[in-house]
């Protein structure tokens, strides 16, 4: 198992800092803060840790050590390589389940490691329950029901079928029954309500019983009818506001700052990046730093910001795969020059913020950060 560190004082990985172009800085204390805020919101539900996607890209082996400590014992992947990766990152006890569940070649392997297959259809289900039958022993699952989302699951008609063919489920333990909320960031949407009342009717129908499981990271703050037995929380872990619309109650984890490569004076009419899309309106000073869309910025939605000192920096034009230019103008002359650092990820601009100028969501500004930074992993005493 890994182990984290309890001191003050950051882990290193990535690029080494005197070569890297960027320093992503991930909180870990912040991390656990958000899963004990999460639990506590869950008294009487189980409080599973999502840490797909390597932990939304911000590293699965130094983050669930971390969840572990702070109270986890049930982890969420995609894929079947994810969990059999975790595996050596968190206690031996500790419950995997792959939610994608296996292909038909990957049975084994997810079972041998101790890996808890969630099967959405019946072909999945028939695979598994081969892989039993020649074990001879049963086999812990999950079953997920589509009760609206028309992405994974059994859908009703093949609950009705697994309900007149109860054999279908010889050699399986159905431990979890599970469903996903498809606008659970809206909490006024009358989809959620109507996909909770589906879970439990549905469910009724299998031949077993089993708990129920319901709400991911959003669907835990639209309260009790929503929580059920297990909830699986992700982005909020790392930060992602739960409502675009409320306030976070959640800590920011991550930080992000880029050197600058170059700065330069322009003149009226002096143009800015690819296609020339910028055009200076008067006199102005620019930076070029070390970060660009292979670092996670989208090139086609420029509209974002950096930061230095608390003052705003404007990204201009087009943003490039290794860089990308913001309008330095309001910083006084010898306190930004070449090689120092702007920040385009903290406390008061985070990934939520990114994501409204980017066109887009949270998640994707968290999972596409890229390998290319210094990364401080902080975990406070």
């Amino acid at each position: 198992m890994c182990a984290v560190t309890n001191a003050s004082s950051p882990v290193h990985a990535g690029w080494p800092a005197q070569r890297a172009g960027a320093v992503l800085t991930i909180n870990l204390e912040a991390v656990a803060h958000n899963y004990r805020l999460l639990k506590a919101r869950v008294p009487n539900a189980v409080c599973a840790a999502v840490v797909k996607a390597d932990a939304y890209g911000l590293g699965a082996a130094q983050v669930a050590p971390v969840l572990e400590q702070a109270g986890a014992s049930q982890f969420f992947v995609a894929h079947v390589d994810e969990g059999l990766a975790l595996r050596h990152h968190v206690r031996a006890q500790a419950g995997i389940t792959v939610l994608h569940g296996p292909r038909p070649d990957a049975v084994e392997a997810c079972l041998a490691h101790g890996l808890r297959p969630v099967l959405n259809s019946l072909d999945q289900l028939g695979w598994v329950r081969a892989v039993a039958r020649k074990n001879q022993r049963a086999l812990g699952v999950v079953l997920q029901l589509d009760t609206g989302m028309s992405r994974f699951g059994l859908s009703v008609q093949d609950v009705r079928h697994i309900a007149a063919n109860p054999d279908l489920l010889d050699g399986l333990s159905v431990e979890l029954v599970m469903s996903h909320l498809a606008c659970a960031d809206d909490p006024g949407n009358p989809a959620n309500a109507e996909q909770a009342a589906r879970l439990v009717e549905y469910a009724a129908l299998l031949p077993v019983q089993a708990p129920l499981s319901l709400a991911a990271s959003s669907g835990v703050f639209l309260g009790p009818d929503y929580h059920f037995n297990l909830v699986r929380p992700g982005a909020a872990l790392y930060g992602v506001a739960p409502d675009p619309q409320a306030t976070n109650p959640l800590q920011a984890v991550v930080g992000l700052k880029a050197h600058v490569l170059q700065t330069r004076a322009l003149s009226k009419g002096d143009r800015v990046g690819y296609g020339l899309t910028w055009q200076a309106k008067g006199p102005c000073r620019v930076a070029t730093i070390a970060a660009g869309y292979a670092d996670g910025f989208i090139r086609a939605r420029a509209r974002g910001f950096a930061w230095f000192r608390g003052q705003r920096l404007p990204i201009l034009g087009r943003i490039s795969m290794d860089s990308m230019t913001v309008d330095v103008s309001s910083i006084p002359e010898g306190q930004l020059e070449t090689d120092g650092m702007v920040e385009l990820l903290n406390d008061a601009y985070g990934v939520d913020d990114v994501a409204a100028a980017e066109g887009t969501i949270g998640y994707e500004v968290l999972t596409s950060l890229g390998h290319r930074y210094h990364r401080n992993y902080v975990h406070a005493a």
